[in-house]
């Protein structure tokens, strides 16, 4: 499952309750899981299917010499799965043995009893707020390609702002990037996406190093000082991508600085959405 950052951004995404245990690599993904099935909140078996998913689903081309392999090694998961009474449906869903699964649809007739994963998004921030809490998921498969394809790295903002910006244009006709922001204390600054129709900006930071972590506040405050002044920003989103749980304290970060910004040359509308193991 490669690293530990690649393990814990897999499980965290896939519903796995934080944190992540303190084990090593071949002990973590296991208590992860019996963590998962103790927890009454937690739907352990959507969680398992979210983490098979993408061995079970993609598998590499039949051409290539590892495809035996994975079949060899696909048919062990099945065959764990029955023993201990359950089945793996295509699109990650486990289910009890003898219980039919339900078909995938993309447009539920009642959607209040589909799980939120099957609904459509009924507006731009639902599908926005999907998007960047599946980041760290849309990076896997990109990280892990089969043999012979170059795999991506997501090492820099830039990176990731890139991956962002493919995920929202399908579904967001005007996205401007990298437009200047009104002057605050001499200086101007680039804003990574304002998107105009929905007078919203995305403004989003990969945490570097422990140092960094320190001081994105500090960065956010600025961002958000020259953001408010913006005509066309009325809310503002900050995305902070830290794998390495450089921030000290996520939660005072995020209360800190969410909630309306007002004076009286501007106001802005601020939301903190950080993603960590």
């Amino acid at each position: 499952m490669g690293s530990h950052p690649t393990l814990d951004a897999l499980f965290l995404a896939a519903g796995a309750p934080g944190p992540p245990p303190a084990l090593s690599h071949g002990a973590k993904w296991k208590t992860w899981l019996l963590k998962a099935g103790n927890d009454p909140d937690v739907d352990s078996l959507a969680v398992l299917g979210n983490v098979i998913e993408e061995f079970m689903d993609l598998g590499p081309d039949e051409s290539t010499p590892e495809f035996e392999t994975w079949t060899r090694n696909r048919q062990r998961l099945v065959k764990v799965l029955e023993e201990h009474g359950f089945r793996y449906y295509r699109g990650g869903r486990v289910l009890p043995a003898g219980e039919l699964a339900p078909p995938i649809v993309s447009e539920p007739a009642n959607r209040t009893n589909v799980p939120a994963e099957l609904r459509k998004p009924t507006s731009v921030h639902e599908l926005i707020l999907t998007l960047v809490r599946g980041l760290p998921r849309a990076m896997h498969p990109l990280t892990h390609r089969r043999k012979g394809a170059i795999s991506l790295s997501f090492q820099s903002e830039y990176d990731i702002q890139d991956l962002l910006h493919a995920l929202l244009r399908p579904w967001v006709a005007d996205i401007r990037p990298e437009e200047f922001t009104p002057s605050y204390a001499g200086s101007s600054t680039r804003m990574d996406f304002l998107l105009p129709a929905h007078r919203l900006v995305l403004e989003l930071k990969l945490i570097r190093d422990h140092t960094h972590g320190r001081k994105v506040g500090n960065e956010l405050i600025i961002d958000i000082e020259h953001y408010r002044r913006h005509p066309d920003c009325d809310a503002l989103w900050c995305i902070i991508y830290d794998p390495n749980n450089f921030i000290p304290n996520p939660q005072g970060l995020a209360s800190d600085l969410e909630g309306k910004r007002s004076t009286t040359d501007g106001a802005v509308d601020v939301r903190i959405l950080i993603l960590a193991p």
